[in-house]
């Protein structure tokens, strides 16, 4: 049986697509908080749009629909607000609003990977137990590693470094490190798989 791309191999760049708006977010200058906010929320937009017109479904997306909704309201935020007690910790909502996306895909039973791996993954693997499984535990992966770095980072903040270069790789890490997970579950169930 093959697991083909169960959400390995070639999406590394689909989730630094999915994840950019977070990202842009995460290496902007913290001082100017509102206009990372913006970018955050017009990257975001701009993926969503890339990506229906590139063929996209609806369930693909979770990740992007949540990140602009979330800029939306942390720009409005931000720039009705500039001082706002949040700022420190904005890093860290901004890791626990991941968290809250991911795992509510895992709850609703729609985990987010899923629609990702669908995008190049034939219809006919879609409902087997193993495609299905595989991504329930990627995406629990990735709801835990936003967890960590939502935890790390509200540490970080209180500690009056919510800022700081150490934030910043904090917040890389918990991308880098499921991405790599990731593509190294796939490979372990897919090789698995062909020992069948």
């Amino acid at each position: 049986m093959s697991v083909s791309d169960a959400n390995g191999g070639n999406h590394t760049m689909t989730y630094v697509l999915t994840f950019l708006p977070w990202i842009v977010y995460a290496v902007l200058p913290s001082a100017h908080w509102q206009w990372a906010a913006l970018a955050g929320l017009l990257v975001a937009v701009g993926v969503i749009v890339k990506q229906r017109a590139a063929g996209c479904r609806p369930d693909a997306l979770i990740i992007e629909y949540g990140s602009a909704l979330f800029f939306a309201a942390l720009a409005a935020l931000a720039f009705t607000d500039p001082d706002s007690a949040l700022h420190p910790y904005s890093a860290a909502v901004s890791s626990g609003v991941l968290t809250l996306i991911a795992g509510a895909s895992l709850a609703l039973g729609r985990p987010f990977t899923l629609g990702i791996a669908k995008q190049s993954t034939p219809p006919e693997i879609w409902a087997q137990p193993v495609f299905v499984r595989t991504n329930t535990v990627i995406t629990a992966a990735w709801t835990l590693a936003f967890a960590a770095t939502a935890a790390v980072l509200a540490v970080l903040a209180h500690a009056g470094q919510g800022h700081s270069t150490a934030a910043t790789l904090v917040q890389i890490a918990g991308f880098v490190v499921p991405m790599l997970f990731t593509k190294r579950y796939v490979a372990d169930v897919q090789a698995r798989a062909g020992q069948k």
